[in-house]
């Protein structure tokens, strides 16, 4: 089934009921496995890991050991990694299996338009553009594909896709594509035709056979280590492909966006907010401040949308992407501003307090006294981990792990109503 994704908070509720965790495990590297499909609203703050979390605990008593728990964690990982290296994260974190400058910048046009002529490849580009999310096992194929069997530097593959998912997250993105390529993990990950049939089951489309994919991993391994030539790339000559959707640093043009906010309105604005509680609503944290999040009763507390300038400047977004945060933030917002830092801050000299749900993706300058902690699934570890194993071993080693489970489960378990507003699949 094809998942969809309406931009409410409802909707994200509705799909955290209907988690399949019990059967998680076993099936979560199928493309019809019990996947949740949340990913997208947890990128986006409708939901948060230990809401989700909780509620599978709460039902199937799991441990914190269970394979769904460690998934979530991956994400919490990732920005750990993310808040200690930096910008250093869209660089390779240590040589792969070639040399930086043996890959190809750009990425193909016959990967970009699904006419390679692969159809796994194929299929999850199309998948990519019309429903803007792929299957984990799809994302890995993908980019194991353009890497190792094309030659493609990872960090165009990790632009390109980012750009065109409703979930894209820099460092779960931008990490896990650095996991494939090798630049990230002990070794890179390959795959061949055999664990796409495997993996991908009777999903129509999918299974390659007779493909470049269909071959021994020896093979694949020396195409990827560069002690074979790689195969002949495809020529794309009468295959049906499809045109790549339009990115954009601005909403499209039918999105009643609002324009950059203006030094002038800056000062308007301050002084319509002055002396008042601010809560600000920005593209990682779609959440109403009346669900307790913050001090303050229904109408003390004046919700501003905020576009951020510096970001949106450097990352282009699909017209889907755009669409889901634009509908989102309308919703949570008594206002919606376009601004960088400079002007925000002038716009919000004269609150009484401001306040967001920190996230890596927001401006460096924005004050740090605006910045509350985002609700987390596990303690932040006391030093830099540069791998999974080490974060999880470091974040669960202060308390008894069921205790501490139980603790987290109980917490949050009177947080699952709709009136409480607040990814890997």
């Amino acid at each position: 089934m094809t998942p969809s994704f309406p931009p409410t908070r409802a909707a994200a509720l509705a799909g955290l009921g209907a988690m399949r965790t019990q059967s998680y495990a076993s099936s979560r590297n199928h493309l019809d496995g019990a996947v949740t499909h949340l990913s997208p609203y947890l990128t986006h703050g409708l939901l948060n890991l230990p809401e989700v979390a909780a509620l599978a605990a709460a039902r199937h008593a799991l441990p914190i050991e269970h394979k769904f728990v460690q998934e979530l964690a991956w994400r919490e990982f990732f920005h750990h990694v993310w808040q200690h290296q930096g910008e250093a994260i869209f660089s390779s974190l240590h040589a792969g299996p070639r040399p930086d400058a043996d890959y190809a910048a750009t990425l193909p046009d016959d990967i970009r338009q699904a006419r390679t002529g692969v159809p796994v490849i194929d299929q999850s580009v199309r998948q990519l553009y019309t429903v803007g999310w792929l299957h984990n096992h799809a994302r890995m194929w993908l980019a194991s594909y353009v890497v190792h069997l094309r030659g493609v530097h990872w960090r165009a593959g990790a632009d390109w896709l980012v750009a065109h998912l409703l979930d894209g997250d820099l460092a779960s993105n931008h990490l896990s594509w650095q996991w494939v390529a090798g630049t990230g993990s002990h070794k890179p990950y390959l795959f061949n035709a055999e664990n796409v049939a495997r993996y991908a089951g009777s999903a129509p489309g999918w299974a390659s056979p007779g493909s470049v994919l269909d071959t021994d991993y020896a093979t694949i391994e020396r195409w990827a280590s560069g002690t074979a030539a790689l195969p002949p790339a495809p020529t794309g000559e009468g295959a049906d492909g499809l045109a790549e959707p339009a990115l954009g640093h601005r909403p499209p043009t039918d999105l009643p966006a609002p324009a950059p906010l203006s030094t002038r309105q800056a000062s308007t604005l301050a002084k319509s907010l002055a002396g008042r509680e601010v809560w600000l609503v920005h593209p990682w944290a779609l959440v109403d401040p009346v669900s307790g999040q913050r001090s303050g009763t229904p109408g003390q507390v004046f919700r501003l949308g905020i576009w951020p300038a510096e970001f949106h400047a450097r990352w282009p977004w699909s017209a889907a992407r755009w669409r889901f945060v634009h509908t989102a933030m309308l919703a949570a917002s008594d206002q919606v501003v376009w601004a960088d830092s400079g002007t925000l801050q002038l716009a919000l000299a004269q609150a009484a307090s401001v306040r967001c749900i920190h996230n890596g993706h927001l401006p460096v300058d924005w004050p740090a006294d605006w910045r509350l902690p985002a609700a987390r699934l596990l303690a932040e570890p006391e030093r830099p981990c540069p791998s999974f194993s080490q974060f999880w071993r470091q974040a669960t080693r202060e308390h008894d792990k069921h205790q501490a489970w139980h603790r987290v489960r109980s917490t949050d378990q009177a947080d699952q109503s709709d009136q409480h507003e607040l990814y890997p699949d």
